[in-house]
């Protein structure tokens, strides 16, 4: 082990040794009934574990200000164990792995990799079906192609086993799909018959889906029975474009069409949604991608909210409380006026000083940004689109990234091998 990494556990075990006697009190996992339901979405849930979280972060970490870095010290450390390679090194892209083309002359607004999967991912399109291809064994090709609603196909989300994905249409239908067969499995109809804009898992409990749709309301739905939870709706401003759930499950977001992020709580024994703040990033700007992350890097510890808002610029927010209120961090400047453009934060918890985004953009590019850098924050650009790159997806260990943009085409990205 290294000298810098003793220096991280001595200085550590101290601050940490009360809270490590609180570990041992804390009762073991216990299985909540209301979690239980279709193979392979059952989660645990643990008492206080997000609270004892909290104590072990405050222990090594509070004498310093939210946003500030480690100690120079265990920043040294903590680079030594990424082999010294600055962050521009580290998203350096070797070239094009792949290009899918089944959805050429039709949009395709979403896609995503599996959970946890270097070589599933799948894209839905405004042609009204969804793809899932596969990049091993090689060569890449589409698995099985999801067809039955009637109309564009807007958002999607895999289930946390992958056998399960959910999809939302202008059809005004959620579908449930089997990801081996491409069954469709269950379709659940709009009650309102409005258009479905976008959809997301409950994280600890896979049973519940939040969708989204153009008549300005928020629903959670039961998707093993195909019934809304009673108390699990909510009214935005405008139409529902995005949703978000920060990593326990208890505080959603969700933007709308006139600029306005709301946050709700998510009470996990009834599914029942509380409106707790509400922020107008921009009057009248739709809000067409968030994504949450607990901590940007192992350098840089604040909870934080990634905003796509149609301002030309992508926007960081932290996350100042436990009802989701939101606080302007960084902006970085990007082409981005009318379309539908996703954002990611990088799936790995960097070890160098400096933490990555990456964006979509509408002059056809992948941008790359090092959100605690304070000028100068452009890490690596992706040029090869022919039309506005709405999303971006990388694989679980940053080895493949894909885009999709606004012709049809999706393009893996290989990174350079260090």
């Amino acid at each position: 082990i290294c000298p810098g990494c003793v220096f991280l556990i001595t200085q550590s075990a101290c601050g940490m040794a009360a809270v490590w006697q609180q570990v041992l009190a804390v009762d073991d996992f216990e299985e909540d009934p209301r979690a239980q339901g279709a193979r392979g979405h059952r989660r645990s849930v643990s008492r206080g574990s997000y609270q004892l979280q909290a104590q072990m972060n405050r222990a090594v970490y509070d004498e310093r200000p939210p946003g500030s870095l480690v100690p120079t010290s265990v920043a040294e450390a903590s680079r030594a164990m990424a082999g010294d390679t600055t962050l521009g090194e580290n998203y350096a892209f070797a070239g094009m792995h792949h290009i899918f083309d089944q959805h050429v002359d039709s949009a395709v607004p979403r896609l995503q990799f599996a959970n946890d999967d270097k070589h599933l991912l799948a894209c839905c399109s405004l042609d009204g079906t969804l793809s899932i291809m596969t990049l091993s064994p090689p060569p890449p090709s589409v698995k099985v192609s999801l067809k039955g609603h009637g109309g564009p196909v807007t958002d999607f989300a895999w289930s946390l086993s992958n056998d399960i994905i959910v999809s939302t249409s202008l059809d005004g239908t959620l579908r449930i799909w089997n990801t081996e067969d491409g069954r469709c499995i269950r379709e659940v109809r709009d009650p309102e018959s409005s258009e479905l804009l976008c959809c997301t898992f409950q994280p600890m409990n896979n049973n519940l889906t939040v969708v989204g749709n153009s008549k300005h309301h928020l629903q959670v739905v039961n998707i093993s029975t195909g019934k809304k939870v009673k108390g699990g709706s909510s009214k935005l401003t405008g139409r529902v474009l995005s949703l978000s759930f920060d990593a326990p499950g208890r505080i959603l977001w969700a933007g709308d069409d006139r600029g306005s992020i709301f946050s709700f709580l998510f009470d996990m024994a009834t599914g029942k949604l509380t409106k707790a703040k509400r922020l107008v990033v921009s009057e009248g700007s739709s809000i067409c991608s968030i994504s949450a992350r607990s901590w940007i890097s192992r350098e840089a510890r604040d909870p934080s909210l990634l905003v796509n808002a149609c301002v030309n610029k992508l926007l960081l927010y932290r996350v100042v409380d436990n009802e989701g209120t939101l606080q302007l961090k960084r902006s970085f400047p990007i082409q981005h006026g009318s379309q539908h453009v996703h954002s990611i934060f990088c799936p790995l918890m960097s070890f160098r000083q400096g933490a990555c985004v990456v964006t979509g953009s509408e002059d056809g590019c992948v941008y790359f940004f090092d959100v605690e850098r304070n000028t100068k924050a452009i890490v690596n650009k992706l040029q090869g689109h022919g039309g506005p790159v709405l999303d971006v997806s990388f694989n679980c260990d940053e080895s493949l990234l894909a885009s999709a943009d606004s012709t049809g085409m999706v393009i893996i990205w290989r990174r350079e091998q260090k």
